[in-house]
């Protein structure tokens, strides 16, 4: 069967573009080496600029996932002993990826898309059609969407093939934290340290115990700084003492290496979206908004390929020049303000005191890591 369109990778990019080409009229074919529900390495912060777009994937059966979501209107950075805060307007939702990548799954699999797990592509031919070589099948398909995420050999640049990046690695976990512990309104905490930076946001409030939330502990370290959770809570004499209390809830995942390039949402006619176009610095939780942004905006510049109106290369520099007008500056924002953050302490001290003694500034900062 030569399919419409083949996606590589089941997470938030790879199902919205398979959705809502499926809801095009499309044959879609999405391949997924993994199995849901899981656990993800992430910082579970959906954006406010992406919830209507998230609550439109969804089947109707899922709107509780978005309605009893947490919501986040308040970001503080903790760094060289200062406490900075911003306001995050209109509020962000907290939802844990183990539920959100199984609901869009699912979501897919009604819409008409050929959903399949456990399948790990081994290489892809062509550029277009394309065929797609796994353990026990091959496929080929019109167009392609490589949704694999931030370090697949498919995503590889033959430069690339061999080299040895500074190793950043993510590590995270669900904790149980006493309500007693946390501020009053619901906050997403990022506490920077020398080598890395850890975020804790609330997930869930528990149903057993009301005084009692779930939080997510997620963060990202250069591997000779740490190489798991307790190795990361010692970095920061706030988190560290903040962690004290908290009783594991889920076993840690990892992934490594975390590596920063310049997005590339097109390559030999495979269209990349999520972390395989561009990995964006965690810390600015804009993340999954990407993902769901960057498969919509694939779909949407697909359809008329699919129609027969237009040629392949045509709906690639389509999606390019659109990821690059909607999502680039993102971008760019997260890797200066990330430059900014990871300057000498004795250096960004100034800054610092601009940032905590005028809240409009930090506000601003904020704003500019929105895709939205």
């Amino acid at each position: 069967m030569l399919y419409d369109l083949i996606i590589i990778g089941g997470g938030p990019a790879g199902a919205s573009a398979a959705i809502s080409a499926a809801r095009q009229g499309a044959s879609v074919l999405l391949l997924e080496r993994g199995r849901f529900p899981r656990h993800k390495v992430c910082g579970e912060f959906v954006s406010a600029e992406s919830l209507s777009l998230l609550r439109d994937l969804l089947n109707r059966q899922y709107a509780p996932l978005i309605q009893d979501a947490i919501r986040i209107a308040r970001a503080r950075l903790f760094l060289d002993g200062r406490t900075l805060q911003a306001s995050v307007d209109p509020p962000a939702a907290s939802i844990a990826r183990f539920d959100l990548d199984a609901a869009l799954w699912h979501s897919g699999a009604s819409a008409g898309v050929d959903a399949r797990q456990q399948i790990t592509v081994q290489s892809v031919a062509g550029t277009g059609p394309f065929r797609i070589v796994t353990a026990s099948e091959e496929f080929e398909t019109r167009a392609l969407i490589n949704a694999s995420g931030r370090w697949s050999n498919l995503n590889l640049a033959p430069a690339e093939i061999g080299t040895r990046p500074e190793k950043w690695l993510g590590v995270k976990a669900h904790f149980a934290e006493p309500m007693s512990e946390m501020t009053p309104e619901p906050s997403v905490d990022l506490y920077f340290f020398d080598g890395g930076y850890c975020g804790v946001q609330p997930v869930t409030i528990s149903d057993e115990d009301p005084f009692t939330a779930r939080v997510n502990a997620s963060a990202m370290v250069r591997a000779d700084v740490a190489s798991s959770l307790a190795g990361v809570f010692a970095q920061h004499p706030a988190l560290r003492d903040r962690s004290r209390n908290w009783t594991l809830l889920s076993d840690p995942v990892s992934t490594a290496p975390l590596v920063f390039r310049n997005p590339q949402p097109e390559r030999d006619g495979v269209f990349r979206v999520g972390d395989a176009a561009g990995f964006v610095d965690p810390f600015v939780g804009d993340g999954i908004s990407l993902a769901l942004r960057s498969g919509l905006l694939a779909a949407r510049c697909l359809k008329s390929f699919f129609a027969g109106e237009s040629a392949l290369p045509d709906a690639a520099r389509r999606y390019s020049q659109a990821y690059r007008e909607s999502l680039l500056s993102v971008f760019r924002a997260s890797s200066k303000i990330r430059r900014m953050l990871v300057l000498p302490a004795y250096v960004r001290r100034p800054f610092l005191s601009i940032l905590e003694s005028s809240p409009a500034i930090t506000n601003y900062l904020v704003r500019k890591t929105r895709s939205g």
